[in-house]
């Protein structure tokens, strides 16, 4: 017979089994909501995770806000992405990078095509592997898009 601690240590292999655990992990599925430009819903064949876009900030009210939601939304909702998982932050959410994976539209990278849209900006001292993100929002801010357009650039 199981005792409750025997029990709990297999319900907690269980549940680690079933989850995307560690960085580099990939998971493949539908985003169902938007949430936000850095949030979205990722649902797969046993479930849904909230997915937090790695290495971006976008801003939280008003017009762009809203158009950053929207130009993730065109690009992810309702269709087939993958979340590659970097880690979880403080508040234990799936921090990953978000990728398109649609024949319609290709392959892009969520994140990255925010930041050179200029309706986010990159995290201050992160980047990708070969500084994508960086050279992304050079080209935005030179251009004056989005956030670019009201902020003096730097």
């Amino acid at each position: 017979m199981l005792t409750q601690r025997n029990f709990l240590a297999a319900a907690c292999l269980a549940l680690a089994a079933a989850l995307p655990l560690a960085a580099g992990d990939s998971l493949w599925g539908t985003v169902t909501e938007v949430k936000s430009a850095e949030v979205v819903t990722l649902a797969y064949e046993k479930g849904q995770y909230q997915v937090r876009i790695v290495g971006i900030q976008a801003p939280k009210e008003g017009a762009l806000a809203a158009a950053a939601r929207d130009f993730v939304a065109r690009l992810v909702l309702g269709r087939h992405a993958r979340m590659r998982l970097e880690g979880r932050n403080k508040e234990g959410e799936m921090v990953s990078r978000l990728q398109t994976d649609d024949p319609e539209i290709g392959i892009k990278d969520v994140g990255f095509e925010l930041v050179r849209a200029g309706l986010a900006q990159r995290v201050s001292g992160f980047d990708y592997k070969y500084g994508q993100l960086a050279r992304a929002e050079e080209e935005a801010r030179k251009a004056g898009l989005g956030i670019w357009a009201t902020r003096p650039n730097r």
